[in-house]
């Protein structure tokens, strides 16, 4: 996992543009991106739960703030996490095991390189047992039925 502030982390060969009509920031360059989307996630909501073998995803946080959780795929209790805020970009490599839980609404975009949209979304993700979350972060999680995923297939 790798997360910087497309704002403020910009490192060569990425450049930012700043002038008298505000700012234009380089989030990819030469990068191959595949796939784009954008997620609305509500309060309390927990999504993931899986990894990627080929595929990594880079999140793009818009709106609000999310805790992203993982670990790698050999070592599934070795959970850590980190808050993304506004302007912060996560990258999710092959074999990391995430989660994503939401302390308010948010909106992100997705950046996939890999099979990730269309009628490939699901051929490179394969669910898990849901990671164990630390103690500070449980609450969290809503237990409201309506935000709660239906029970799905695990595929290792």
């Amino acid at each position: 996992m790798i997360i910087k502030n497309v704002w403020k982390d910009v490192k060569k060969p990425l450049e930012i543009h700043e002038d008298n009509r505000g700012i234009i920031a380089d989030i990819f360059y030469k990068d191959n991106i595949e796939h784009v989307n954008i997620i609305s996630s509500k309060k309390g909501v927990r999504r993931g739960d899986h990894y990627h073998k080929a595929t990594t995803q880079h999140m793009l946080m818009i709106k609000g703030s999310m805790i992203y959780v993982y670990a790698p795929l050999n070592n599934p209790k070795d959970v850590r996490y980190v808050l993304a805020k506004k302007g912060d970009l996560i990258s999710t490599p092959p074999s990391e095991i995430h989660t994503l839980l939401f302390p308010e609404d948010n909106e992100f975009m997705t950046f996939s390189s890999g099979l990730r949209g269309g009628q490939d979304y699901e051929k490179d993700t394969y669910r898990v047992e849901p990671l164990v979350l630390p103690n500070e972060i449980k609450s969290i999680v809503s237990n409201d039925p309506k935000l709660v995923r239906q029970k799905h297939e695990i595929r290792k």
